[in-house]
């Protein structure tokens, strides 16, 4: 099986790029959870204008999808992590004594 040619800064750029847009997208989800209609509106914006480089990169070689997966799971991963550091979670305390 021949694997197509792969230009690393492109490789780079679709890692990053998906990784900021899934870091967007765990934002744009946490504004619609509260509510709150400007955030969620501009972190939407933000996503779809952010997944265009990475879907106009990686649809003409399919090897890019690759790097876009692990953009995605560096995003997710750290875009959480600044949730809960920016807003800990609350401790569930059991009302059981």
């Amino acid at each position: 099986m021949h694997l197509p040619s792969i230009d690393i800064f492109v490789a780079i750029g679709v890692t990053v790029s998906t990784a900021v847009t899934d870091a967007v997208y765990v934002f744009f989800n946490a504004s619609v959870s509260e509510r709150r209609r400007i955030a969620a509106a501009t972190w939407s914006s933000i996503w779809y204008m952010l997944s265009a480089f990475a879907v106009i990169s990686y649809t003409s070689n399919w090897v890019y999808v690759l790097f876009a997966a692990i953009g995605a799971w560096i995003g997710g991963f750290f875009s959480i992590t600044a949730l809960n550091w920016i807003s800990p979670r609350k401790e569930h305390t059991s009302s059981a004594k």
